[in-house]
């Protein structure tokens, strides 16, 4: 073989070998801050397993940490699906956003012209944004437990009454956020479990995020567990598809905040959706509420994070509506926390340093210590730049 060739190609190996071991280098650095952030969190609460996702300049590692369940001691692995509980939201008013973009309906709507029995009633005169913050006027954390139906449900907001006016105050619910879900998925004509299923899920490239898992991904089902360490999975409930439903795994998830700083090739107007979700429309405080997500001036402090997602936020509290509404900003921290019984998580993103985390769990454990646990590996990562 010629010299000159062989110099190549020696060349191009030594050079093959250092950018292999130079990633191979971050992704062992990126572990280990992973680790002195999440293992004392497993130990402190007896969290039988966990899955950290980091997004780091488009590229993604994943994490896995423990079992996926303490009776089989099944590694969690890349496969492994958890309850996402209140992240599921995100979803929800993705798929609104993207009925906005597509004309299917408007965000500035009542809800009345898509429930016409709601007309002359005050949930029929309730606007689309206020159902996608969170500020209809005054709904309970959850639908009543008497009302199982869809019939009993459209009895229960036929004589629902707001305790404030629409846009003055913030009271977290899923009988608002649920409702924005049924109404869009009237409005484009078909289930609300087949469009996430059927459309929205494939479309973000996503393949192992499901509402209702099939029987053939069964196994990769994570079990959950409460607080005291009793097994827990959610219980299927009116709008709770809607509200808190999603089950997905940590590689589905960094994908879908991927998308959501634009790090994704998606289709024009459903990229449009996602960056449309960012739009702040009401001040409550240090945080900004955008359409279900929650947005924060970058840096944030780990202070400011803890109080706004703590138990404190599942008041009323008085909001001011920003007029016009914030145009999506990349200087700023985005966050949501989600809960069911059995299962804790936690995302955020910085579009601006092109950072992302995801963290799932099996266990139901304080929000306190998953902002802290994010904070910690993202300002560290920020840190090691």
């Amino acid at each position: 073989m010629n010299r000159n060739w062989i110099k190549i190609l020696s060349a191009a190996l030594v050079s093959t070998c250092i950018s292999t071991s130079g990633l191979a280098a971050d992704a062992l650095k990126l572990k280990a801050i992973s680790d002195a952030a999440i293992r004392p969190i497993m130990d402190k609460y007896g969290i039988p397993g966990m899955a950290v996702a980091i997004a780091v300049d488009g590229q993604n590692h994943i994490f896995n940490y423990g079992v996926e369940s303490k009776d089989t001691n099944r590694p969690v692995s890349p496969a492994t699906m958890f309850e996402l509980g209140s992240i599921s939201k995100t979803f929800t008013v993705t798929l609104t956003s993207y009925a906005d973009v597509t004309g299917r309906l408007s965000l500035s709507d009542k809800a009345s012209k898509y429930l016409p029995a709601m007309k002359g009633r005050p949930f029929g005169d309730v606007v689309l944004t206020d159902l996608g913050t969170h500020t209809a006027g005054g709904f309970p954390l959850q639908v009543p437990d008497e009302f199982k139906t869809e019939k009993q449900l459209m009895e229960y907001l036929a004589t629902w009454k707001p305790s404030y006016a629409a846009g003055t105050h913030r009271t977290y619910a899923n009988p608002s956020i649920g409702m924005l879900g049924y109404i869009t998925a009237k409005s484009m004509n078909d289930g609300f479990v087949a469009l996430m299923e059927g459309k929205l899920f494939p479309s973000l490239g996503l393949k192992s995020t499901f509402i209702d898992v099939p029987k053939s991904r069964m196994a990769d089902y994570a079990q959950g567990y409460k607080r005291n360490g009793e097994p827990a999975r959610m219980t299927p409930a009116i709008l709770s598809s809607e509200a808190y439903g999603v089950k997905s795994t940590a590689s589905d998830m960094i994908r879908f905040i991927d998308a959501n700083m634009g790090l994704v090739e998606l289709g024009d107007k459903l990229q449009q959706a996602i960056n449309n979700t960012h739009r702040g429309y009401f001040d409550v405080g240090a945080m900004t509420q955008d359409l279900i997500w929650e947005q924060y001036s970058y840096p944030a402090t780990l202070t400011t994070l803890l109080d706004n997602n703590s138990s404190a936020m599942l008041k009323t509290i008085p909001v001011k509506q920003l007029t016009p509404a914030m145009e999506p900003r990349e200087d700023v921290w985005i966050n949501k926390t989600g809960s069911t019984n059995g299962f804790g998580a936690y995302v955020a993103f910085i579009p601006k340093e092109r950072l992302g985390i995801v963290i799932l769990a099996n266990k139901n454990y304080p929000n306190e210590d998953r902002v802290s646990a994010a904070y910690r590996i993202l300002t560290d990562i920020t840190s090691a730049r």
